[in-house]
């Protein structure tokens, strides 16, 4: 289900990213992460409307602040398949995919917003055999809001608002003016490492994800 490696345009641009001297602290965004047959969970390493899981996976989504170089916060449930599936039958022509979906905290919230009263929503998803990780995600957590630019905002109708957002340091105002540029193509769907191999991984970790906030706040400048 995770792709072998990277392509050398993707490290090039990666190793643009990580050269870069760092824009702002951090940024809040959804992260997506994989695991295949009970794994522990793996960073994604492509967007959710493109990968394409199996009967018997599960797939997660984290909503936090992460500066991408090694901090990225997994979802706080385990990718229990029987647990959350194990009482749905598999049907012929579908698939059943466990879903969880981590609100994150109250620090992770954006200015004048509160996460859900339930951190957590686990669901699964029974979805046509050829569905992607967005549709599996929507059988379970509707609404989905994306921007511009392909890149999930919001899960479940949270945030309300924004997308991507860098985080100054020592503070909690991800606005950084409120203004916003359209990614590449390339960074929305790349492929790349999880962010445990360092800062070059880090910023692959963001883009894999359509993580645009980091272009976006590159290209603001």
């Amino acid at each position: 289900m995770r792709a072998a490696g990277v392509t050398a345009g993707v490290l090039l641009t990666l190793t643009g990213v990580a050269a870069a001297p760092a824009q702002a602290a951090a940024y809040r965004y959804w992260s997506f992460w994989e695991s295949d047959g009970g794994k522990p969970w793996a960073y994604a390493t492509q967007g959710p409307a493109t990968a394409r899981p199996a009967d018997g996976d599960a797939l997660g989504f984290r909503f936090a602040i992460s500066n991408g170089t090694g901090d990225t916060s997994q979802p706080s449930v385990a990718p229990d398949f029987r647990g959350i599936c194990g009482g749905v039958e598999k049907k012929d022509g579908t698939k059943r995919i466990a879903v969880v979906v981590d609100f994150g905290g109250p620090g992770d919230a954006p200015t004048g917003e509160t996460p859900p009263e339930k951190l957590i929503k686990v669901g699964c998803a029974e979805v046509r055999e050829d569905a992607t990780g967005a549709e599996a995600l929507a059988a379970v957590a509707k609404p989905l809001r994306y921007d511009s630019a392909a890149m999930l905002c919001g899960i479940a109708g949270y945030p309300a608002r924004g997308c991507g957002e860098p985080v100054e340091a020592g503070g909690n105002a991800g606005d950084a003016g409120g203004k916003k540029t359209p990614a590449p193509t390339a960074a929305r769907e790349s492929d790349g490492g999880g962010p445990s191999v360092g800062v070059l991984a880090g910023g692959a970790a963001v883009l894999a994800l359509g993580g645009a906030a980091i272009w976006k706040a590159r290209r603001r400048r």
